[in-house]
């Protein structure tokens, strides 16, 4: 299980950042607008529909105006709420995203037929550092060795 949820993070690393940055933009661009038309519609103890559509409308299109009326008005109360409201749904909607990336089995993104096979020098008990057919760049096939040492090359030889 831990496999799983090592192989989310490596994945979304890079989305987490971009997650916090899309935040930042919702709360500014987004919620600000939302909070402040809900504070001027419910200005009169009692939510006035148009009110809120007409000052959305002007408060969208100037969204950084806006944020800084949530301030100057005192509608800073409708802002966290509306805030909190937003960021909850948008952390699920990150959870269901991230709970999707995780990898299926322990295998997932491992290239077959690599030598990640090995680690810490656990290849050469089967190949040799320094002699034999060159299998890659460190990694030999010793012809001294008892059994089978056949190889099947694949690519393509260039003559110029």
């Amino acid at each position: 299980m831990n496999y799983k949820i090592e192989g989310a993070l490596k994945r979304n690393r890079k989305n987490f950042i971009i997650y916090i940055i899309l935040w930042i933009f919702i709360a500014i661009v987004f919620v600000s607008p939302i909070a402040y038309s809900r504070h001027v519609a419910s200005m009169a103890n009692e939510f006035d529909f148009a009110t809120f559509i007409e000052t959305f409308g002007v408060a969208i299109t100037h969204p950084l105006q806006s944020f800084g009326n949530i301030f100057t008005n005192g509608a800073i109360s409708e802002y966290f709420s509306t805030l909190i409201v937003v960021s909850i749904i948008y952390t699920l909607f990150f959870f269901v995203g991230f709970i999707k990336s995780v990898p299926k089995n322990e295998y997932s993104d491992i290239e077959h037929g690599s030598s990640d096979w090995s680690q810490r020098g656990e290849q050469y008990r089967i190949l040799s550092r320094n002699k034999g057919i060159i299998l890659s760049e460190d990694n030999y096939l010793p012809v001294d060795k008892r059994g089978n040492v056949n190889v099947l090359v694949v690519g393509r030889i260039r003559i110029w």
